[in-house]
């Protein structure tokens, strides 16, 4: 019945700080990008290449996460990339800090986990 993930949503604190990281930074691609006045909110659809899409909202005064990221909820969102290594030493030359490489022992694939501006962890995990 369920096919595949189709988008994961993220409330930011700072809308233009984290547009630029997840475009700029992450390179994801704009689908739509809409203000709801009524509720003093940004709605920014961003593409994968897998069609896979992730929204970003901004709201007044959002609580922040409690703990991580052991927390309710969602616990990360992770990326599929080719070369865990090479992405990272990208990220790390966009200033973005970026823990060590692991590998899964489960599966033998390598992954990595960084935090966009709000501290949310993302991770980053070796296609196969």
């Amino acid at each position: 019945m369920l096919r595949g993930i189709h988008h994961a949503a993220i409330i930011c604190s700072d809308y233009a700080r984290s547009r630029a990281f997840y475009t700029e930074v992450l390179g994801l691609r704009v689908i739509a990008e809409n203000h709801r006045a009524e509720r003093d909110s940004w709605k920014l659809d961003l593409g994968l290449p897998d069609g896979g899409q992730v929204e970003l909202f901004s709201f007044p005064d959002p609580p922040p996460r409690p703990t991580t990221p052991e927390a309710q909820g969602l616990r990360h969102l992770a990326f599929t990339v080719a070369d865990v290594a090479a992405t990272k030493a990208w990220l790390e030359a966009q200033g973005v800090a970026v823990e060590p490489v692991r590998i899964d022992p489960h599966t033998g694939r390598a992954f990595t986990f960084f935090r966009d501006p709000d501290g949310l962890p993302l991770e980053l995990y070796e296609a196969g």
